[in-house]
């Protein structure tokens, strides 16, 4: 039973209809291989599965957290966080952050002036599936249970 959900915005921002595109803006993912994390609720099961054509999304783990925390983290002006930044929010250390993101506790949107989404870049040696199919038809979309290891390469 998962508690958060990383989701990565696959496609682009053309051609997508009105409805996906407000759903898309509410998880704050604007534009493509932006990724955020959204605590298991009753209603993001709801909201993944309404844009799964558009995101990929995967359970997470510490580790992924921390490294996406470290590298690609940012604040308001687009600077990387600090430790200062960290101990604002009312945590410790990164590691405890990290760990109240993975458990659903706190989620990214709520945690100002960090910004909601992370800014990944396209992976290092490209897709190793088709990006214009569902992850059971042999792509990236939907529910994928390689993503952590698709984002690591994105960051």
């Amino acid at each position: 039973m998962a508690n958060a959900f990383l989701v990565v915005r696959m496609r682009g921002t053309v051609n997508v209809p009105h409805w996906a595109r407000t759903t898309l803006k509410l998880l704050h993912l604007d534009k493509k291989f932006r990724a955020t994390i959204i605590p298991d609720k009753e209603n993001t099961k709801g909201m993944l599965d309404k844009i799964k054509h558009y995101v990929s999304w995967q359970e997470l783990d510490l580790s992924t957290t921390k490294e996406l925390l470290e590298k690609k983290a940012r604040t308001s002006g687009y600077k990387k966080i600090t430790a200062e930044d960290i101990a604002k929010l009312g945590f410790k250390s990164a590691d405890e952050l990290a760990k109240s993101l993975v458990e659903g506790t706190t989620s990214l949107s709520k945690l100002k002036p960090l910004k909601p989404w992370f800014a990944l870049s396209p992976p290092k040696h490209g897709f190793k599936r088709n990006t214009k199919k569902m992850y059971g038809e042999g792509g990236i979309l939907g529910s994928h249970k390689e993503l952590l290891v698709q984002v690591r390469k994105m960051m």
